[in-house]
């Protein structure tokens, strides 16, 4: 018999991990303890050396659901007597070395729980267990221990206080526990001032406010969100004027998986993803019956598909139950700027949206949107269109040889994160938002503090976007100077091709990888605006081998925002054009705009996104956005609706030879011309799709690389994914993002893959030369 001595690390607090070892040490008959500290979870016990074998297989194999081991080692110590198996005070002497684990989704035990007239949690909005509930939101500090939370200052009461001592329940050393005698309470809202409601009488107000068309602003997890039922045109419409999202598609709370299955079609992998711990938003095509019973019209505009979610804590189940009918469920704030999540903030600002607000006395350490998630079409790839509540923060690798130093990746300005390389642990900051608003920045600059302080983390290096007028690249300068820290410039694209050669476990391969990085802006090394990017990625190098054939970018921020400027630069020239274009423009702006592109000297692009912009316009879908990406998901909306009826056409002619840029101008007359013979629109837009992937394959086939790895905002779209999928040769592998967003999320990650590849190519380059011998 030896005592021994266990370390785990990886996503090990907040999981119900000790409970388990405490559980399994029983089971083996064995005595000992297991507590947490700031680098995981220790454990001592007394065994033999096939004893802690067995022991630590079953660790591994009987782990519970949430936890994610990266490291288990074990070693004999010096010998200890133990009379029992304990579980012992968290120690927080040192330095924290240990992942956060995110929020996760109301469990099917608390859901029952809550329903159950006999359970003394009958109807508590905050009921939670050791499989479910906030953690990341609430934490302040580490290790995960109730006094590090939010949850400090509710004191259990003498019931949650025997559950949470018991290690047969599953309340046993759950932090978040708390009843009604104990735990968190409601108020709601109205004209100013609390209304003087029990908990039960506010669930029935809430639903009668939505009944009578009302906007209720409601606190969740991670911040407020802006609720009205989903059937009425009138109250989505006003929520619309109040929020200023013109056409911005709204997410939808469904009560139920068995009511959303009867309005939108609900594959297996999108159900488990809706039923799963994150259960994040899922974008799914709706029924035609749908129409009848939800405002369609007002809550999607001009899209086949809504964004829907299912009660995803104890306070919406008990709100969706009793009212029976989804509603929507937006982001709780003017838009463009970030979610409200102080109580303070949503009683002085909400009330110009909300008619009521419904607060809670639990403070929220972190904010954080609703993760989205889609599926493409055919083969049900899933995309995950921004990452936050119950992703973020930490990601999960342990395959990536990172090196011992801490690293922040300030990441880019749209859809903006940052990254952050701590003991050999990756951090990726939820969803932020454009940087373009200054509250936005302070937002970002605010989770920034709040992680590191955390994780007591302090930057060694610092990298940051080489667009010298991002903010997040302001920030990186400026923290760089005043704590006298080294700053690395990362090209935006090359940053992304980092970040979906880092999921893939591309970066160390000794094969070349073909990059196709397509988006809507990043500057170029040459300093035009990039995006139909094509490179090649070979001994820790990357290289520009190719890309789209360069317009003129006018205009400035207005090129992004008014589609029918895209189309009339990737046009201008070509015959029928003006046709098409010029009912878009006042005569002024016409004339003015093509004098401009006439003598144009300055800024081009190589955008794939300005292209889908472009032919958005030329079909009349749209010549403004109010959003972004809103021209490219009504074309692809458009090219879905054919091809669900319709053969897939052949794609546009164009012909391509190593050395030169990828066709624009030719493929942009082939769509004129088919506009002029008055070919289908929805034919137009599948060709046009269906003419990129062709585009795509040509590249990898010519160069002869068979790995194409895809990122950038286009691979947001899912047709396209499927129809690059489907053209492939055999022999030939795309990879497209699938823990990562596609879009400018995943640069802060592509940022600490461009710096670990730009290590190795060093290093190797240091061989090399030590190693060569000077001509005699």
């Amino acid at each position: 018999m030896q005592t021994w001595h266990i370390h785990i690390q990886g996503q090990v607090q907040g999981v119900g991990f000790r409970p388990f070892i405490y559980r399994l040490a029983h089971q083996f008959g064995l005595n000992g303890w297991v507590n947490n500290t700031l680098d995981g979870v220790h454990i001592r016990l007394n065994t033999d050396e096939t004893g802690i074998r067995d022991f630590c297989r079953q660790v591994k194999y009987q782990a519970p659901p949430l936890a994610r081991i990266l490291s288990l080692q074990y070693h004999v110590i010096a010998p200890e007597p133990f009379a029992s198996f304990q579980i012992m005070h968290s120690q927080s002497e040192g330095e924290p070395d240990l992942l956060l684990t995110p929020d996760v989704a109301l469990c099917a035990d608390c859901r029952t729980d809550i329903h159950d007239d006999r359970n003394r949690r009958s109807g508590y909005a905050f009921t939670t267990c050791i499989n479910c509930g906030p953690r990341y939101s609430i934490v302040q500090s580490v290790p995960y221990d109730r006094v590090n939370t939010e949850m400090s200052a509710f004191e259990m009461c003498t019931a949650c206080q025997q559950e949470y001592n018991n290690p047969s329940d599953r309340r046993y050393y759950s932090q978040t526990n708390s009843c009604t005698e104990c735990g968190v309470t409601l108020t709601l809202w109205a004209d100013g001032a609390p209304r003087d409601l029990s908990q039960t009488e506010i669930i029935n107000a809430v639903t009668q406010a939505w009944a009578d068309g009302q906007t209720v602003a409601i606190k969740g997890i991670g911040g407020y969100l802006l609720t009205c039922d989903a059937g009425n045109a009138e109250a989505v419409q006003r929520l619309r004027a109040r929020k200023q999202r013109p056409t911005k598609p709204f997410a939808l709370l469904f009560p139920n998986l068995s009511q959303l299955e009867q309005m939108a079609q609900v594959s297996p992998a999108a159900a488990q993803a809706l039923t799963g711990a994150v259960s994040p938003i899922v974008l799914l095509p709706f029924k035609e019956n749908a129409k009848a019973r939800l405002a369609i019209d007002d809550i999607a505009p001009g899209l086949g598909q809504i964004g829907v979610m299912l009660p995803y804590t104890p306070l919406y189940e008990l709100l969706l139950a009793a009212y029976g009918q989804p509603v929507v469920a937006t982001s709780g704030n003017i838009s463009n700027t970030p979610i409200v999540y102080q109580d303070e903030t949503a009683l002085h600002s909400l009330p110009e949206i909300a008619d009521q607000i419904l607060l809670n006395n639990r403070p929220i350490a972190t904010p954080q949107d609703d993760s989205v998630l889609a599926f493409t079409p055919h083969h049900n790839r899933p995309i995950w269109m921004r990452r936050s509540r119950g992703l973020a923060p930490s990601y999960l690798e342990a395959d990536i040889p990172w090196p011992n130093q801490t690293i922040l990746a300030t990441g880019a300005m749209l859809k903006s994160t940052f990254g952050l390389l701590h003991r050999q642990k990756t951090f990726l900051s939820q969803y932020l938002g454009d940087l373009e608003q200054y509250e936005t920045q302070q937002h970002y600059q605010a989770t920034y503090a709040h992680l590191t302080q955390t994780l007591a983390a302090r930057p060694e290096v610092i990298l940051a976007d080489a667009h010298p007028q991002y903010p997040s690249t302001h920030f990186a300068q400026e923290l760089s100077a005043s704590e006298d820290i080294p700053l690395q410039l990362v090209q935006h694209h090359k940053a992304h091709f980092g970040a979906i050669l880092g999921e893939h476990h591309l970066w160390d391969q000794e094969e070349p990888v073909l990059g196709l990085i397509w988006d809507g802006t990043g500057l170029g090394d040459d300093q035009q605006i990039w995006g139909g990017e094509c490179f090649l990625y070979q001994d820790y190098q990357f290289e520009r081998v190719t890309h789209f054939d360069y317009f003129s970018a006018i205009l400035g921020d207005k090129m992004p925002k008014e589609p029918r400027v895209s189309a009339l630069s990737a046009t201008f020239g070509l015959p029928g054009a003006a046709a098409c274009l010029q009912p878009l423009f006042s005569d002024t702006e016409w004339s003015l705009y093509n004098r401009m592109l006439d003598r144009h000297a300055g800024l081009q692009t190589s955008s794939v996104g300005r292209l889908f912009d472009a032919v958005a316009a030329l079909l009349g879908l749209a010549s403004h956005q109010t959003y972004e990406g809103e021209a490219a998901t009504l074309l692809e909306q458009l090219a879905r609706q054919h091809i669900a009826h319709e053969r897939l056409p052949e794609p546009y002619d164009f012909h391509w030879q190593a050395g030169t840029p990828l066709p624009v101008k030719p493929v942009m007359a082939q769509i004129l011309a088919d506009q002029k013979q008055d070919f289908p629109n929805g034919a137009i837009a599948a060709r046009f799709h269906h003419t990129l992937a062709q585009i795509a394959v040509t590249a990898a086939t010519t160069l002869s690389v068979q790995h194409i790895a895809c990122s950038g905002g286009v691979f947001q779209n899912g047709l396209l994914i499927d129809l690059l999928t489907d053209a492939l040769p055999q022999g030939y592998t795309a990879y497209f993002h699938e823990r990562l967003s596609p879009n400018d999320e995943n640069i802060a990650f592509g940022q600490l893959i461009c710096y670990l590849t730009g290590q190795r190519s060093a290093a190797i380059h240091t061989s090399l030369s030590k190693n060569t011998q000077p001509c005699a």
